[in-house]
């Protein structure tokens, strides 16, 4: 389970050091940074697919996604004597992600390229990669350290290099996470690899949830949710069928959910309401029934991921749904570590009552921080790297 996420110079974000448990609601008011928070993380999680550079990319490049305000913001602009103002920067400019748990930790530092005559002269460079043992760094406990293209991996006392030209532009969990000479990258690659993230499923009249698909078994509910019929058949089959029915009824009393398939094998779903003659297939559903039902399916996952993010669940549900929302969040959180965006003071309100603790953000000077956590209550987390 991640206890700390950590992230530099993103956007709104200009240094937080988040505490995490086993359910996290993210909270504040519009503009606080939430959406800046939840890409942040999602960004993390592309290091192992291989394709954070080009995801940074599509967001417009290190110049769009750096801090815009000063590098330190003094007393003296917090207390108004003069303006916000920046200057020379002291440290070249870093973008910087990392997260601890109690077995392994891990951070990644972005930065502009070296001028060169390539046409991907724009591209971010990988600076720095760390992973260490346990969730407090100190130097003795890196196990695998990359500076640059140099990949270097505990051995004893010191360290043996493991490779001097790890390109640029590919993380430690490209070729090297395969080799069983380093245990500690395959462990954090395949801990990362089994995050899970769902924000805004569509509902319109051409979902792909509201169409028949060939069926196979989908212990996973895909991000676009497609496979849905196919999932819930799946929990149905091999999951927790009666917390599945109990979804359902507490949502909709008196409701029981089917699978079918039609005679070209492709599946569907309906719902049988109480006094109603026929059931009622996925074309027919509200968006916010159709959309409770893709939580359902995503939270009773016969597969549990050791990260479940939720980004704005509550949309478009009726607010008479977000009780049994939270309780299947919660249920959910026994069982993997789930992290909920939302700014729906209701849904907050029962998660609370789940158990959950809110962080709130807000936003002073421009900068994301986190309500009632000053540098003395942060958790423990050290940017471990030398500002080249």
């Amino acid at each position: 389970m991640i206890n700390t996420l950590a992230i530099s110079n993103y956007r709104s974000i200009l240094d937080v050091k988040a505490p995490m448990s086993s359910l996290n609601v993210i909270t504040g008011a519009n503009g606080t940074g939430k959406s800046n928070l939840y890409k942040s993380l999602r960004l993390l999680s592309r290091t192992v697919s291989d394709d954070l550079i080009s995801a940074l990319a599509a967001e417009g490049g290190l110049d769009s996604v750096f801090w815009a305000g000063p590098e330190i913001i003094t007393s003296r602009m917090k207390s108004g004597e003069v303006p916000v103002q920046g200057g020379p920067h002291k440290n070249p400019k870093r973008l910087r992600f990392g997260f601890a748990t109690d077995e392994y930790s891990y951070l990644i530092e972005l930065g502009t390229p070296m001028p060169s005559l390539s046409m991907f002269s724009r591209d971010p460079e990988i600076k720095r990669e760390l992973i260490w043992a346990g969730s407090k760094y100190h130097p003795s406990s890196v196990l695998v350290d990359r500076d640059g293209p140099v990949v270097k991996v505990r051995e004893g006392r010191g360290f043996k290099v493991m490779h001097q030209h790890q390109p640029a532009y590919q993380t430690l969990f490209s070729e090297i996470g395969i080799s069983d000479d380093a245990p500690e990258i395959a462990a954090v690659r395949n801990f990362m690899a089994k995050w899970r993230f769902y924000d805004h499923f569509r509902t319109d009249a051409q979902a792909p949830a509201r169409m028949k698909h060939l069926g196979t078994r989908s212990p996973v509910l895909s991000e676009s949710g497609a496979n849905l019929a196919a999932a819930l058949q799946t929990i149905i089959e091999i999951g927790d069928h009666e917390a599945l029915a109990d979804a359902v009824d507490d949502a909709f009393p008196g409701t029981s959910l089917h699978v079918s398939t039609n005679d070209e094998g492709r599946f569907y779903v309906s719902l049988q309401q109480p006094s109603m003659l026929r059931a009622i297939g996925t074309d027919e559903l509200s968006d916010g029934t159709l959309r409770y039902l893709l939580l359902v399916a995503a939270l009773l996952t016969p597969r549990p991921p050791a990260l479940m993010v939720l980004n704005e669940p509550e949309t478009s549900l009726h607010p008479d749904l977000l009780a049994p929302l939270a309780r299947l969040i919660k249920k959910a959180s026994d069982q993997t570590q789930v992290w909920v965006v939302s700014h729906a003071a209701r849904l907050i309100a029962e998660l609370k009552e789940n158990g959950a603790d809110p962080i709130t953000l807000y936003r002073p000077m421009g900068e994301t921080k986190i309500m009632g956590l000053d540098e003395w209550d942060e958790p423990s987390w050290k940017w471990a790297t030398n500002n080249r």
